[in-house]
C-alpha cells in the first residue's frame, strides 16, 4: 500500500469557552478541515488500526452523531434509538465530510437546546447534554486521529479538548500527561509514559 505524503497541519489547541455546544462546534470545524485536505486521497486503506476502512470510519462517526442527538430528543431509559445514518455509499468524500458536518451540526444544535437536567439511556452510562456532547467530541477527535494516520497528515486532538473530555468522560484517566495524549491513551490509540496502550476501554457518561 503506497504511504501518502505527510502534510502539517496546525496543532495549536483551540481555544476552550467553557460551552461544550461551543467546544463541539470547534472539534468538528477542526476536524472537518483536515479531513478535506486528504479528501483526495485513498479511503479505501484501512483507518489507523481499525478494522474499518477510512470511508467506513465517516459512517460511524456520522451514526454515533445522528445516534446522540436522537437519544437527546427521544430520552429513553433502556434502549437505543431507532433512527439510523448513513453516508449515500456512492457519494465522493467532499459530499460524504458535507453529511458529517451536518451530523455534528444536528448535535450540536440538540445539545444547545436541551435542558441540563435531562438524561437518556447509553450503554457506557446514562448522561446529559454535556456528556453527550463529549461523546459526539471524542467521536470526532479519536477517528480523526485515526483517519489523519492512516491518510499520512499529522494532526493530534487540540489540548484544550482533550482535557474537558478526559474530565467529563474519563474519571480515573491518569495525571500528568499532555492532555491530547491522555485522551488518545484513554481511547487505546498510544501508550503513555509507563503505561501500556489499552486493548480495552470505555468512558463513563454518568453524570457527576
Amino acid at each position: 500500500m503506497t504511504t501518502a505524503a505527510a502534510t502539517t497541519v496546525d496543532t495549536a489547541p483551540s481555544p476552550d469557552t467553557g460551552s461544550w455546544p461551543d467546544r463541539l462546534s470547534a472539534i468538528a470545524d477542526d476536524c472537518l478541515a483536515v479531513l478535506l485536505s486528504g479528501a483526495d486521497q485513498d479511503w479505501s486503506r484501512p483507518a489507523g488500526d481499525l478494522d474499518w476502512t477510512c470511508r467506513q470510519t465517516l459512517d460511524h462517526i456520522a451514526l454515533g452523531l445522528v445516534g446522540y442527538a436522537g437519544l437527546l430528543i427521544a430520552r429513553p431509559v433502556d434502549r437505543y434509538v431507532t433512527l439510523f445514518a448513513s453516508l449515500d455509499p456512492q457519494a465522493p468524500i467532499h459530499a460524504c465530510l458535507e453529511g458529517l458536518g451536518i451530523a455534528a451540526s444536528l448535535l450540536t444544535t440538540t445539545v444547545r437546546h436541551t435542558p441540563p437536567q435531562v438524561r437518556a439511556w447509553h450503554p457506557w452510562g446514562h448522561s446529559d447534554p454535556a456528556g453527550f456532547a463529549a461523546m459526539g467530541a471524542t467521536e470526532l477527535a479519536v477517528h480523526t486521529y485515526d483517519l489523519t494516520r492512516a491518510l499520512g497528515i499529522a494532526w493530534t486532538p487540540p489540548d484544550a479538548l482533550g482535557a474537558a473530555v478526559v474530565a467529563r468522560l474519563f474519571p480515573d484517566a491518569p495525571a500528568g500527561h499532555r492532555p491530547s495524549d491522555t485522551l488518545l491513551w484513554c481511547t487505546g490509540r498510544l501508550p503513555l509514559p509507563g503505561l501500556p496502550r489499552r486493548t480495552r476501554w470505555q468512558w463513563d457518561g454518568t453524570v457527576r
